[in-house]
């Protein structure tokens, strides 16, 4: 195993791959570099002297500028770099050539084709909420809809949140398309929409974004008009599982699978494995003609331009830039700084600015072109890459690409996280430390591309899970622990 990691021959730093003593002498392209003081594992030496205010170029791109001179051998890290970034930018748009390559391979995976031909690849009974003053009684309607349970139907699920209530404008209406998205997602076969009836966001008023509505799919109860809720719920509920019980896996084209991509919990191998594996397997789905969802918007600054430079067309490249200026607008209206990242466990992890971050972040994203932009909300409806509006905050960001009709969440993590959304959310770790410490939470391990393991096998075995988690094969993490759940951003969103 190596000692240390260089990403691009341009690099002023390399990463360490163990932990470093002051003295130890390291092999860089044939020069022979003594580290001057102890530097801990995922974080970068210096391989050049760069002067105070130059850059500190990693993944061949600048992550920042260093605050004093550095020598070769340093530890670069936040007491001697800051970040390069700016505030609101403006950007030139260029025509590019770019032509996305089309794979003519037949792959399937046994899916659900439900009633208005959309695909899901679960076959679950989801309880959805109006507002939050009922989560308790859709609690208990789950719970006791278990009971109700064949072995046609994967499970009966509710999802808690504390809105709908006191909301108004833009608020109330990010609130009722993440909801709506959620009743409308294939995943679920048969959906029970619950209302309290004195609420902002009426059952009357919800049902008009949900048009057109198949009742046999979905079904309506406002507690306040009924004696016994749980009685009518389940009544409900058995009807729906009756429905849900038609459905049986068949073949289906992977052309019709939508992936959504996140990461949480980053550290310093984020950006070398888990994140371009990610980026290889969004690639090949979209060769193949099926659609890859990225969003955490603050976590594309300072790397906005690589996403730019693949707009499909003008119109993508300016919805593209509202996106990126839209959300830093955010951070001012708040009075943040709009660079305060990243976070204290990244920091730790080796990450030093949100420029490195973010550089290690989109490589999500592969190299395909970016064929559309969705607001807070909107569905994905074009194949190929999108950009959707969402925060870094894992718990938001799933449920946004959730309701953007994501089948599962492909999540890379360096330190853990044990938490899942309403689909499939697959942790892919960037270390094998944390792969062999968290096995109940971690479902890949990425960190064997550390190891000398080949990156052709390890794409494949990354390829096949998805494939198997598609199909039924597989099962995640999060579905076996029982960790499913959603949260929405609390704030009117422009875009």
């Amino acid at each position: 195993m190596s000692q240390f990691v260089k990403i691009n021959k341009d690099d002023d730093v390399v990463v360490l791959l163990e932990d470093g003593v002051k003295g130890k002498i390291i092999d860089v392209d044939g020069e022979q570099i003594t580290l001057l003081e102890d530097i801990p594992k995922g974080h970068k030496v210096a391989i050049k002297e760069i002067k105070k205010d130059n850059d500190v170029l990693k993944y061949g791109y600048s992550i920042g500028k260093a605050k004093e001179d550095i020598k070769v051998g340093q530890w670069i890290h936040s007491h001697n770099m800051r970040t390069g970034l700016d505030g609101i930018l403006e950007y030139d748009f260029k025509e590019n050539t770019l032509s996305q390559e089309k794979s003519h391979k037949d792959i399937f995976f046994k899916g659900y084709v439900r009633d208005n031909g959309e695909v899901g690849i679960r076959n679950e009974i989801w309880i959805i909420n109006t507002v939050g003053c009922i989560n308790k009684t859709c609690t208990l309607l789950a719970k006791e809809g278990q009971k109700l349970l064949n072995d046609k139907v994967d499970g009966i699920y509710n999802f808690e949140h504390p809105h709908g209530c006191s909301q108004l404008g833009d608020d109330l209406e990010n609130t009722r398309k993440i909801l709506s998205g959620l009743v409308n997602h294939p995943n679920a076969a048969g959906v029970l929409v619950v209302g309290l009836g004195c609420e902002n966001n009426t059952l009357d008023s919800f049902k008009e974004i949900l048009e057109p509505i198949n009742h046999d799919r979905v079904k309506f109860l406002n507690i306040q008009d009924v004696e016994d809720e749980i009685e009518e719920g389940m009544k409900l509920i058995e009807e729906l599982v009756y429905y849900a019980s038609k459905f049986e896996r068949e073949d289906v084209h992977i052309s019709k699978l939508k992936i959504g991509l996140k990461c949480g919990g980053s550290d310093a191998f984020s950006g070398i494995t888990a994140n371009p594996l990610l980026g290889r397997l969004s690639d090949e789905i979209i060769r193949l003609g099926g659609t890859s969802i990225q969003t955490e918007v603050p976590e594309m600054f300072g790397a906005e331009t690589i996403l730019f430079d693949r707009a499909i067309d003008k119109d993508v490249f300016d919805r593209s830039v509202h996106l990126i200026n839209d959300f830093k607008e955010y951070f001012i209206r708040y009075d943040q700084v709009i660079y305060e990242n990243p976070s204290p466990g990244n920091k730790k992890g080796g990450i030093t600015t949100l420029e490195e971050k973010s550089l290690g972040c989109v490589q999500k994203g592969g190299k395909s072109i970016v064929t559309d932009v969705l607001r807070y909300g909107d569905k994905s409806t074009k194949t190929g890459l999108n950009l959707l509006y969402g925060p870094g905050n894992d718990q938001v960001a799933v449920t946004v690409l959730a309701a953007a009709g994501a089948h599962m969440v492909l999540f890379t993590t360096g330190r853990g996280t044990p938490f899942g959304g309403t689909v499939p959310t697959l942790k892919i770790s960037t270390n094998t430390d944390l792969y062999n410490k968290k096995k109940h939470w971690i479902d890949f391990n990425a960190g064997q591309i550390l190891e000398d393991h080949d990156f052709e096998s390890l794409d494949e075995s990354f390829f096949k899970m998805i494939v198997d988690t598609a199909s039924g094969e597989y099962v995640a993490h999060n579905e076996k622990n029982g960790y499913k759940e959603i949260s929405i951003l609390k704030d009117g969103v422009t875009l």
